[in-house]
Parts: structure tokens; sequence; C-alpha cells
């Protein structure tokens, strides 16, 4: 079986209990995560190979970060290791009117560290398949960016499913570089694109709305502006409250408009990790089943990612079909 291959920060995230700000607490409940490296443990539940690509910290807490991947499956034998510290950021969950609210502490990071030479694209890649990144990660550093490049061009080189989330982080671009050079540089080196008009708009300069007619002109000018992309997928949330938000789907695969029905998700535990969710659920599903049932069943796991603790969607295959198949009862399995 060949692998899925996820290049990214390792962050560890540091929250209260429950739903305390800081200054209410005395205790932090701490979890891995990091945006690429959730999309990697999701897929590895789904039963794939997945093999992560980062630095950490070359101490017992980098030791811990390897550790709690491994324990999906993923493979973690192209994690470089650094003198520097993992990355952190602290978050407060909201509830209710109350948004949660983050903190990094990232800038002179393990992962700040990496290079080019230190990762073996060559050997990585010929064993894969599929490789993810999102916008976070070359917006972190000038070492993370030519890293990146160097594998992306590989891929192409190799005919490699590309797929990217190229969110934008206005506060993270702090190394020189135009981030819409950046962006457009790697998007042409992708074949399947997971944002909305938000993240069209970025790298067009557009400004299209949110309607669906608009969603379909900017994909259509994408896919004219870097003829590699194949298809384009959208998740919209929209917010009730920090506690209740609806989720659905939308894509453009270049011949058809396809949208999904809201999933309401009424009572919110986390929902750190729900957009990585979507991503890796979109990844399984396009090598399962076609675009729109892929982009039905990255919903569900998107939705039900929002019942998990942590940054991390815990849900294998059977109970996100159990969601899509509209088995959302709550009922206990006996």
């Amino acid at each position: 079986m060949k692998q899925i291959i996820t290049f990214g920060e390792v962050l560890m995230r540091l929250s209260p209990e429950g739903n305390k700000k800081f200054m209410q607490a005395n205790l932090l409940e701490f979890y891995f995560g990091g945006t690429e490296v959730n999309v990697g443990i999701s897929i590895a539940n789904f039963g794939e190979k997945v093999k992560h690509i980062s630095c950490v910290s070359d101490d017992f807490v980098g030791d811990t970060a390897i550790s709690y991947i491994q324990k999906f499956g993923v493979s973690t034998s192209a994690i470089a290791r650094s003198d520097r510290p993992l990355g952190v950021y602290f978050l407060e969950v909201g509830a209710v009117m109350r948004p949660s609210s983050i903190s990094y502490n990232r800038s002179h990071s393990s992962f700040a560290d990496i290079r080019p030479e230190m990762v073996d694209w060559e050997n990585i890649l010929r064993k894969a398949k599929w490789i993810h990144w999102t916008g976070i990660t070359p917006a972190l550093g000038k070492g993370a960016y030519d890293t990146l490049k160097a594998g992306l061009l590989l891929a192409k080189e190799k005919g490699i499913q590309v797929s990217t989330d190229p969110t934008y982080r206005k506060g993270l671009w702090k190394y020189g570089e135009n981030p819409k050079d950046v962006l457009t540089d790697l998007i042409s080196l992708s074949t399947i694109f997971i944002g909305g008009v938000n993240e069209i708009n970025e790298v067009l300069s557009g400004n299209y709305s949110y309607s669906n007619d608009d969603f379909i002109k900017a994909s259509q000018q994408l896919m004219q502006r870097f003829p590699n992309i194949e298809k384009v997928f959208d998740k919209i949330r929209t917010p009730i409250n920090a506690s209740w938000h609806k989720i659905r789907a939308r894509m453009w695969n270049g011949k058809e408009f396809r949208e999904t029905t809201d999933f309401d998700i009424t009572h919110i535990i986390d929902r750190i990790g729900t957009g990585d969710a979507f991503a890796a659920g979109l990844i399984y599903g396009l090598q399962s089943f076609d675009d729109c049932k892929a982009m039905e069943f990255a919903s569900a796991a998107c939705a039900l990612k929002h019942t998990y603790e942590g940054d991390v969607n815990y849900a294998t295959v059977d109970e996100v079909t159990a969601i899509l198949n509209g088995d959302v009862s709550g009922r206990v399995n006996r």
C-alpha cells in the first residue's frame, strides 16, 4: 500500500480545563496537533498508510510528540530533530456567545529550523501516492517554504496527487516573502484545491461573494489560472454561536456543481481541527468514492470531529459512514 504524505509543524496545545479563561485556571490540559499532522492522523484512522514529515524538539517533549503520532500508526521516520523547542499554542475554549481565543508561540520553534537538506524527498515519494500541504506551513519560514517546494516539484515530476488547503493567516508571514507569490507558486504544483472564495480571492486578487454562482465563477477562474487544479472543494461554516454551528460543503470539479445539506452541530465539544478533518475525509473519499460522495464523507467527518476533545479526529470510516447515512441520534451502541 502506497503512503499519503503530510508535511507541517507539530504543535503542543495548552488549555485550561473546560471553558475557563487562563486567569481562572491553575491547571492546563495539553494535546498534540498541528494542521497537517491532524490530517495525517485522521487519514490513518481511516485505514490508510501515512507518513508525516516535520522537525520537532530533541528533548522529552519531542519524544512524547513522536510517540503520540506513532500511536495512530503514522510513520515518523522522516521527522527531523532540532535543539529548538516544540511550537506551542494556548487556547481558551469559548462557549455560547463568547468566542474561543488562541495565542501562538512558534516563531523560533523546532519546525522553523527545517531546511530542504533535512528531508529525503526522493526516498519518501518513491512510496507515495498523495501529498497534502496547507498555507500555514510556507508562512512559517523560508526553510519550510523551500523544503515544501522541493517536495512538490518532485511530486509533480512523479505524477503524485497533491492537495492543498492554502489557508492565509496574515500574522504568520514574518520572513520577508510575499504571501501571494509564495502561495501561487505552490498552488501551481497542486491538483486538488480545498478552499472557498476567501482563499481564491486571496490568490487571484478577486472580489467574489459567498454565493454559489460566485463560487463557481471563482473556481472556474482558479482553474483557468492554474490548469493543474482539477477540483475545488469548499467547507462552509455557519455559526449560530460558539457552541452551535452548521456545516455543509460544495464543489466544482470542472463539470458540475454539487452541494451537501447542513449538519446541525448544536453542542460543540471542540472545533479545533475540524477543517483538517474535512480535508482528511476528502483525501480518503476521493480515493474511495465519486466526487460527490467524497465531499459528503468529508462533511460528515468534519461534523463528527466537533464531538472530540483535542486537535485530532478519532473517527473511523464506519463511524463517519453511519453519520453520513443519517444515524445522528447518538443512541448508545450495545
